[in-house]
């Protein structure tokens, strides 16, 4: 049978601290399921007097009770849809029960109520089911929050938070929205929303989110965000919406179904006339055309498709994926090339310091060079500053105070240490002659600034449209940072790798800045973006899954390309590519007859996410307009969830095709036994009602923990 059941989700919330117990609906929570138990404890109550001889009022009564309470809402739908000149499906069951009860045959027609009831409540189950998955996720966030004004504390619901509010979190409390710490030093247990297993320092100026655990220490949060729009709650929302979606192949069946459900009825016609008119009786007539109307019902066909791949839906939602719709789920299973992005992807998209060079003569050793150039580098915002203070602090260095810190647009800054006058960054051509040449900055860092926290940035699709369709042009006009260095990688924003004004040789797999002192120049740092240190696994089992090794797509660098390539074993690297010859790249893999997911997470990557047979985003390095493009969310930005998503995809599909084919036989045989030979009323609907449950139980097997490990 096909029931309508609602997939609203509600959005309950409890009460801050440890997280709740994972909440499972009751069964006679569910409406269907109580009319279901109202007409199986009727029919029962009813047969036993049946059998037992009671006179027939008794039993009739509770026949009856049977038939209203397990056929009243099928049969309302079925009403609603004759007067949208439709036929439904469960009208057809509702007929047949009613003809077999016409002819005397109340009990095999109860029968046949109460089964279709119960498959009714059983699949408004599963869906409950597939529904609390996604539900628990809300369960994380807080039903209140501390806010803090004039006035002292109150306590509000956290639905009512606004931006702005400054809120206190309490040690052990879960934080009631995103934001940011503008004081107070803790920890949070974030696993929930970023899959980090151990918990996060928080430090002023650290990003939180809404229904992570707090820890040990007490911090003030300045909410950055509507609670409506927190991370758990873009979760909720974007796997609600891939729940209403429908996979091609569903479509497909609803198409047919309208045809073939006049064709029952045609047939149904035909069985009770054909053998009527050559003599069999009216009532053997009547009761094979209702079983053959009954067994012919494509009710487990129409199943076959939805429960497999809600439940993968549901599946990689658990673990950090959000697959945004059933089409998006099907299409992941089909892809057979796999295309990467670099910066943010492969790679953090965070730089290090990986050489500390002092010049000859300098009298500087690495640790001192670094050391002086974390001094002049410490009151900087900058991303590379930020990763050369931390590679001296991670060094056990001492950072000597700096006095007349200045940032120079273009330059890179100066300062005031320890009496000589150091400057880290780019000097003006011919400045330092040869050393002009080592100080050019080069792709091998994406600026950090371009990048978002969780699951952030779905902006409207009509400016992701927009974006798209105008040339893949830059949609962040950033200004320079303060000390006016330029973003490490500008490919992320659309430009061209090497911008004209620089005519130096190829630039080295990483960024290069020189340090020098009263201005001699004593030594070079060289930066470059970590990688991922789950993208060679990642990159091995999408080639075991496809068949071929993924290709490296990057606007980076040649050599920063080669590095990555290197250390993930992919031997197709294509480098130094505006973001319209990503498109190009990817259309040419189609053209050639590949199916393609696109794994990427800046600007430039939403026209090949967009272009690409399924694309994939990286959640939490990815930009807005990339989230908004693509088909499916990593939140967790863990690289070992693609291939995971695309094996789960993978079993859908196969489920998919196993429940057709089960569908299918049911109903060959039946339908073959009924019109052959004499099938038995109550073992028809027995047979039809067990292929439904069965398809749609086997469709719920991807809810286990067991489906995602493969």
């Amino acid at each position: 049978m096909v029931r309508r059941v609602s997939t609203t989700f509600a959005s309950p919330f409890t009460a801050t601290g440890p997280p709740p117990p994972r909440r499972r609906t009751r069964v006679l929570a569910l409406p269907e399921a109580r009319w279901a138990l109202v007409a199986t404890v009727a029919f029962l109550a009813g047969l036993g007097f049946d059998l037992a001889g009671a006179p027939s009022p008794m039993y009739g009564i509770l026949y009856a009770v049977a038939y209203v309470a397990g056929g009243w809402e099928p049969a309302l739908e079925g009403l609603r849809a004759l007067r949208e000149k439709t036929l439904d499906v469960d009208l057809l069951m509702i007929v047949a029960a009613l003809g077999a009860a016409a002819i005397g045959q109340v009990l095999d027609g109860g029968l046949l109520i109460v089964i279709f009831a119960t498959s009714g409540a059983l699949e408004a189950l599963a869906t409950a089911r597939t529904a609390d998955s996604v539900r628990g996720l809300l369960d994380l966030a807080p039903d209140t929050a501390t806010r803090l004004t004039d006035h002292g504390e109150e306590t509000v619901p956290a639905a009512e938070l606004a931006l702005g509010d400054l809120l206190l979190v309490r040690p052990g409390e879960r934080i009631g929205a995103d934001g940011r710490v503008v004081d107070g030093v803790s920890e949070a247990d974030q696993a929930t929303i970023t899959g980090e297993p151990l918990p996060v320092v928080k430090r002023p100026g650290d990003d939180v989110f809404a229904g992570t655990l707090n820890g040990t220490g007490a911090l003030r949060v300045r909410v950055g965000r509507d609670p409506a729009d927190s991370v758990i709650a873009r979760i909720v929302t974007l796997v609600e919406d891939a729940s209403r979606t429908k996979a091609p192949t569903q479509l497909f069946i609803e198409k047919i179904e309208q045809r073939y459900a006049v064709g029952i009825v045609a047939a149904t016609l035909a069985v009770f006339a054909v053998p009527l008119a050559f003599g069999e009786s009216l009532t053997d007539a009547l009761l094979r055309a209702m079983t053959f109307m009954i067994v012919a019902s494509p009710c487990a066909v129409v199943l076959a498709t939805m429960p497999p791949l809600l439940s993968a839906i549901a599946t990689a939602g658990r673990h950090g994926v959000l697959v945004k719709s059933a089409v998006a789920m099907e299409r992941l299973g089909e892809i057979d090339t796999a295309a990467l992005d670099k910066t943010g992807t492969l790679t953090e998209g965070t730089p290090e310091v990986t050489d500390v060079s002092p010049l000859p003569g300098s009298g500087l050793d690495a640790d001192a060079l670094l050391a002086l150039a974390a001094a002049a580098e410490h009151p900087s915002e900058h991303p590379l500053a930020r990763a050369v203070v931390g590679a001296a602090r991670a060094r056990g260095l001492r950072i000597a105070p700096a006095t007349g810190f200045a940032a120079t647009p273009g330059r890179g800054v100066s300062a005031v240490v320890g009496g000589c006058v150091v400057e880290v960054g780019r000097v003006e051509t011919g400045r330092a002659g040869d050393a002009a040449d080592r100080m050019h900055l080069v792709d091998g860092v994406r600026d950090p600034d371009d990048r978002m926290h969780g699951a952030d940035g779905m902006q409207d699709a009509a400016d992701r449209r927009s974006v798209v369709a105008h040339g893949m042009q830059d949609a962040v006009d950033r200004p320079a940072p303060a000390d006016g260095r330029q973003n490490p990688v500008r490919s992320d924003l659309g430009s061209h790798p090497h911008p004209h004004p620089h005519p130096h040789p190829r630039p080295s797999a990483g960024t290069t800045v020189l340090v020098t002192r009263d201005s001699t120049p004593v030594g070079t740092l060289t930066l470059t973006d970590r990688l991922r240190p789950a993208a060679p696994a990642a990159t091995a089992a999408l080639a075991a899954l496809t068949g071929t090794t993924p290709v490296l797509l990057t606007g980076d660098n040649a050599p920063a390309a080669a590095r990555v390539a290197e250390a993930t074993g992919i031997t197709d690297v294509r480098a130094e590519l505006f973001p319209e010859d990503k498109v190009n790249a990817v259309r040419d893999l189609q053209l050639a007859g590949r199916k393609v997911l696109f794994v990427g997470d800046g600007v430039n990557d939403a026209p090949a996410l967009a272009a690409a047979h399924s694309g994939l985003a990286m959640g939490r390095a990815g930009s807005d307009l990339a989230l908004e493009t693509a088909d499916a969310v990593v939140v967790r930005d863990d690289l070992t969830a693609v291939p995971a998503v695309v094996r789960l995809s993978r079993t859908a599909r196969r489920l998919v095709l196993q429940n057709l084919v089960i569908a299918g036989t049911f109903i060959t045989v039946l339908v073959l036994w009924d019109l052959v030979g004499h099938l038995p009323l109550p073992l028809g609907v027995a047979g039809h009602e067990g292929s439904t449950v069965l398809v749609g139980l086997n469709g719920l097997r991807l809810l286990r923990e067991r489906a995602w490990q493969g």
